[in-house]
């Protein structure tokens, strides 16, 4: 669509430049126009042109799934973390579950606790972490 009324101007213009007469100045103005018009539809094109940016790592990482499974006293974290069991560390601070695993994963998890709870059993199997987290 751009190129189309681009093409357009540039007509139009050579138009009213013919009427003028023969002039070399009527030829610079046309020349300068179609240049002008040229840039304008290339900016436009970079403009809209959808961007590639990499996404932030924040926005990356929200593909992340875990499941979280409340009881009255109890819960119990389940989710994939990459990574050979001596890699996975667990802590549990303020109300956030700190995870990492291999391959410089980790994982911040802001959990809904009472002051009195704590991690009482974790286990890592197949790449599967499970935690619970009760009444200490």
């Amino acid at each position: 669509m751009i190129p189309l009324l681009a093409m357009m101007l540039v007509g139009g213009m050579y138009v009213l430049a013919s009427r003028g007469g023969q002039d070399g100045a009527s030829f610079i103005m046309i020349t300068i126009a179609a240049g002008l018009v040229v840039y304008w539809v290339w900016e436009l094109r970079k403009i809209s042109r959808p961007s590639e940016q990499k996404m932030p790592r924040e926005v990356e990482q929200k593909d992340w799934v875990y499941d979280l499974i409340k009881n009255n006293d109890e819960m119990v974290f389940v989710a994939e973390v990459p990574g050979p069991e001596d890699q996975i560390n667990v802590r549990l601070a303020a109300g956030i579950l700190r995870i990492k695993g291999g391959q410089n994963f980790s994982k911040d998890v802001q959990l809904d606790l009472t002051s009195e709870m704590g991690i009482s059993d974790y286990k890592y199997r197949n790449g599967v972490l499970t935690i619970k987290i009760q009444k200490v």
